[in-house]
């Protein structure tokens, strides 16, 4: 059996988006313990400016070691999706919550932010075309609904569909967009992408607080953030598009969703809350979603068009390209290749070289 037979081909991509989930899941326990020290505002500032900077510093450290990844750096036709990636996701987004904080309880807000993962599939099926089989759906419903289980405002608290709620409610259709708009840049250096809209968006997000009246925090603050804003938005950042590259946008942001669990089974360990039947609920669904995405098989006789594109990859059985005489050697390398037409039948997902009709 060949490579690209073997029904566990998408490995990687579950286990980058899983991965990027559980760092922004994490980092949720940790924001909270800093919301004591900032205001909402200027915490998404240096949470952004965190994961920027640190990852200049990564990358500038790599290239004085003279190990530069070999990754497709971003290019000028990127540059539409790009700026549509830092506006929506990087500055909208987080304008549009901290308004719908401002008049929303936090509860709410937290049942509310779980509508990202919907709009994520959603504008992935509708708009982008991509494939959603209804295993697919009914695993990324599983997830969801464990998402608004482990949110629930509980008894007691009023639910009511005010302006806030409906900032709130377009901050998660601007992550949605965002999120459709960086598969468009997955076959990129996924550092350089997140490194700029972390420095753009922090640099905004910043200035806005300022610009409200908020003072900058001690030093000790100012670095907690940045490290939190690292891990959590930075490093979270490049696996969510490294993801994007093997599994596609829907399949992605579906294991995303997971991230509220994370952050709530490690609350339980920093803040002593209480296991609840909600959270056991919670992470069943969540489960039974992630086994419905792992053990999906989506195999049908499929066409690759004659394309051209540049990206990283090794000689397997979708790369049998005549390298140039100023082509890379080694594997894995990046260069412009030209993939010629054919027809096969193989287990695949809607990646780099799967985005075909059905």
């Amino acid at each position: 059996m060949s490579p690209i037979d073997r029904p566990h081909m998408a490995a990687p991509g579950m286990l980058f988006a899983l991965a990027s989930a559980l760092l922004f899941g994490a980092s949720t326990p940790f924001a909270k313990l800093l919301l004591g020290a900032l205001d909402p505002w200027m915490l998404a500032g240096l949470l952004y400016l965190g994961s920027g900077l640190g990852l200049a510093a990564l990358q500038i450290g790599r290239h004085l070691m003279g190990r530069p990844a070999a990754e497709t750096p971003l290019r000028l036709a990127d540059l539409p999706w790009l700026t549509g990636v830092v506006l929506v996701g990087g500055v909208i987004g987080p304008v549009l919550l901290m308004i719908g904080l401002v008049h929303t309880p936090a509860s709410i807000g937290s049942l509310l932010l779980n509508l990202e993962g919907l709009a994520t599939m959603a504008i992935a099926w509708l708009v982008f075309r991509e494939n959603v089989d209804r295993r697919l759906l009914l695993g990324a419903f599983a997830i969801l609904a464990g998402a608004v289980v482990l949110s629930w405002p509980g008894e007691g608290s009023g639910f009511g569909v005010g302006w806030g709620a409906l900032a709130i409610a377009g901050a998660c259709l601007a992550w949605g967009i965002d999120n459709n708009l960086t598969r468009k840049l997955s076959a990129a250096d996924p550092m350089q992408i997140t490194l700029i809209k972390g420095l753009v968006a922090g640099t905004v997000n910043l200035i806005l607080s300022l610009a409200q009246g908020s003072a900058l925090p001690e030093l000790s603050v100012v670095l907690g953030a940045g490290i939190v804003g690292l891990a959590g938005y930075g490093f979270s950042l490049v696996l969510f598009v490294l993801a994007l590259r093997h599994l596609g946008t829907a399949r992605t942001g579906a294991y995303f969703s997971t991230a509220p669990f994370v952050g709530a089974v490690l609350a339980i360990v920093m803040f002593g809350e209480p296991i609840t039947v909600g959270l056991i609920v919670a992470g069943a669904l969540m489960a039974l979603g992630v086994y419905l995405h792992v053990s999906e098989q989506h195999e049908h006789e499929h066409r690759h068009a004659e394309m051209m594109h540049e990206h990283r990859h090794r000689h397997d059985e979708h790369h049998w390209h005549v390298h140039g005489q100023n082509d890379p050697i080694g594997e894995p390398h990046t260069h412009w290749h030209r993939h010629a037409p054919m027809i096969h039948k193989h287990p695949h997902y809607p990646d780099l070289h799967h985005r075909h009709s059905h």
